[in-house]
């Protein structure tokens, strides 16, 4: 992961200029009770030294700092897009400003963007990105920076951890209404740990002989043109899709050619979101509220921060529900 400390603090702004840390906030911010020649002195070295000023330096006027780092793998996604939503609500009401940092599902760009959290000076981080290892959040403890881990279930003297369990529903709904029935999973790229994770409940449960792969690139549109050929030569099927928008995908290629959505086809999402319900036919999903998740993972980190957390450790678990694209 390297060594994080690469760029020029306040501390040192303010020991280069010989001022207090708040006189240097107060330069930063502009306010009025500074002497001319105070504020030339350190304008100069902030120049000089070439400082950035962050959320740091500007709580230290009020002497509180407020910034959060928010790590996410994408934001085009609806239901990462309802995670970030709880996040940013919650913080507004605590008075916490927010930071995002975008890792795109890269493991490279993870240690980077990680990299660049630490450096950063936050107060604290929600991070959310199941590309994430034993070493990178190992590397954040050693840091000291508190933390709440979405997705891995971790232990730190200042993190906390939300798991996210979709297993138990998904092998449950399988056992029962999948029996003798060969099932396809749509693998997309980029997926991450939880859903390739999940996939193998679904192997394990059917069983290899009735179980297939169908590998697609994780987009809307060449998943349903890929499918309006398949359809054409394979009339049937009963797929089980990542998300809602790539079971949409699947569902309107269907139809398109003429199929019936469950009758020919049957279509499974495992992450639901608003298009499970605005689909039609609609989509059978497995539910988690993530606008929830994000909030109660903000309200996590404000305690964490005051040193008032007890429980280190939440579970949502997702429920499924049935709709038009599955049979009963």
């Amino acid at each position: 992961m390297g060594v994080y400390k690469d760029r020029v603090t306040i501390y040192e702004v303010a020991k280069a200029a010989g001022v207090s840390l708040a006189t240097v906030s107060r330069v930063i911010n502009k306010q009025s009770n500074v002497t001319q020649e105070t504020k030339e002195r350190v304008e100069e070295t902030i120049k000089r030294l070439g400082y950035r000023p962050n959320a740091l330096a500007q709580g230290l006027a009020t002497s509180r700092t407020t910034n959060i780092g928010i790590v996410i793998p994408n934001t085009n996604y609806v239901h990462i897009s309802n995670l970030l939503s709880g996040m940013i609500d919650i913080g507004k009401i605590y008075g916490y400003q927010t930071t995002l940092f975008v890792t795109k599902h890269s493991q490279d760009e993870v240690q980077d963007v990680i990299s660049k959290l630490i450096t950063s000076h936050v107060d604290g981080a929600i991070i959310f990105d199941d590309e994430l290892d034993e070493k990178d959040i190992k590397s954040i403890a050693s840091y000291n920076v508190p933390s709440v881990i979405i997705g891995n279930k971790v232990q730190g003297e200042k993190i906390a951890s939300i798991t996210l369990n979709f297993a138990e529903a998904l092998e449950k709904f399988i056992k029962k209404h999948t029996a003798n029935q060969e099932i396809k999973f749509v693998r997309v790229s980029n997926e991450g740990k939880l859903i390739a994770s999940l996939e193998d409940i679904v192997e394990n449960v059917v069983g290899k002989e009735q179980f297939e792969v169908v590998q697609m690139p994780n987009s809307y549109h060449e998943t349903y043109s890929y499918f309006v050929d398949y359809f054409k030569a394979i009339k049937k099927g009963y797929f089980i899709c990542p998300r809602d928008s790539i079971a949409c995908a699947i569902q309107n290629a269907a139809i398109d050619i003429g199929l019936r959505v469950p009758e020919d086809v049957q279509v499974l999402s495992i992450i639901g979101t608003k298009y499970s319900s605005i689909a039609r036919p609609t989509i059978s999903s497995f539910d988690l509220d993530m606008y929830d998740v994000g909030s109660i993972a903000m309200r996590m980190l404000t305690k964490l921060l005051k040193g008032e957390l007890k429980n280190r450790e939440y579970e949502f678990k997702g429920s499924f529900v049935q709709r038009a694209s599955t049979k009963e």
